[in-house]
């Protein structure tokens, strides 16, 4: 059996690969994460095989896993702002210290790391339409810790392209922009979570949309089964995605925070029990007032995808209102 290794297998990304992988090919996946609440439902496929442990304490697994597939994706890691503010050593320690152990001991091996680097890589570029190859990656100055996450990042990118180089370790590396839909933070949990979880939230209690400096940033919003398919896309395809960076995101769907607030309220709106939500206040707060000191944020995030386009024949389609009305389906209906 062909085996791929998928670390953070539990997450918002790793328990929907996890179902791709299962769905589209006859590989088994070996899993690992510190709980399974999203994958229960995978738990009696005989090509699913999981451990649950913290990847401090699960190493000898790990090294075994690494040797017994064809690719390994590390996903485990920090990806909400108010973690990287909260807790920006511990979101440096898992998304670089911990995964480095891993991209080093698959270059020990020889096995194909593909790995998630960022749209937060890019910073505050000056290029509106952003280039896996050409685009400088600006960062804000140190005081300002939520760059700590992007920081932790960057250096994974290009730590494995010095691999790629020095050690002939295969990778490939893929940005996510703004992935959004089921399973990505837990609504009912009041604080913390990531841009939609946290506003569907807000909606459920009736509580106003607080949008950090009016909601005027605007995001490249992707479906997370379309971009989970940038992914299947890249691990088919090995001889088009070695040694390549890839943008996974839709510029089709380049919206204001704003925008996407308003368009919530209007799906919540439409389920039976929640028509009230209509009246629901949009408030403006200060990134401070919100997150805390030590945020700073980005006007804009668009990706050039024409790369993912021309090697791996990745596109996505659905629009920011169908990903929406899924995502309240999966909580409310």
């Amino acid at each position: 059996m062909t085996n791929l290794l998928i670390l953070g297998a539990n997450g918002f990304i790793g328990s929907h690969l996890c179902e791709k992988v299962l769905e589209h090919t006859d590989w088994g996946i070996l899993a690992l994460d510190i709980r399974h609440d999203n994958l229960e439902h995978l738990m009696g496929n005989p090509r699913f095989r999981f451990q649950e442990a913290p990847m401090s304490k699960a190493w000898d697994w790990i090294q075994e896993g690494i040797k017994d597939s064809f690719a390994v994706v590390p996903l485990a890691g920090i990806a909400r702002p108010a973690m990287y503010i909260e807790d920006p050593l511990f979101t440096y320690e898992l998304d670089f210290e911990e995964n480095l152990k891993v991209v080093r001991a698959c270059a020990e091996a020889k096995r194909w790391v593909v790995f998630p680097s960022t749209s937060e890589v890019y910073g505050m570029s000056p290029d509106p339409e952003l280039n896996e190859d050409e685009s400088p990656l600006v960062l804000g100055p140190i005081r300002n810790v939520r760059w700590i996450y992007s920081c932790s990042k960057q250096m994974m990118d290009r730590v494995i392209w010095a691999l790629g180089q020095s050690k002939g370790l295969p990778f490939t590396l893929f940005r996510p922009f703004n992935w959004i839909g089921p399973r990505q933070d837990d609504p009912r949990t009041p604080t913390g979570n990531r841009l939609v979880p946290q506003l569907l939230g807000n909606l459920m209690r009736r509580e106003p949309l607080r949008l950090v400096n009016g909601g005027t940033q605007r995001r490249s919003f992707t479906d997370i089964e379309e971009g989970v398919m940038g992914i299947m896309a890249i691990l088919k395809q090995p001889e088009a995605s070695v040694g390549e960076i890839f943008n996974l995101g839709n510029p089709k769907n380049n919206h204001s925070v704003r925008e996407v607030a308003e368009a919530l309220r209007q799906e919540v709106s439409r389920v039976k029990g929640y028509e009230d939500v209509l009246e629901v206040p949009i408030v403006e707060v200060s990134g401070e007032e919100h997150y805390g000191k030590g945020y700073e944020d980005v006007k804009d995030r668009l990706p050039s995808i024409a790369k993912a386009v021309n090697k791996l024949h990745w596109e996505p389609k659905l629009s920011l209102r169908d990903t929406l009305r899924k995502t309240v389906d999966y909580y409310l209906r």
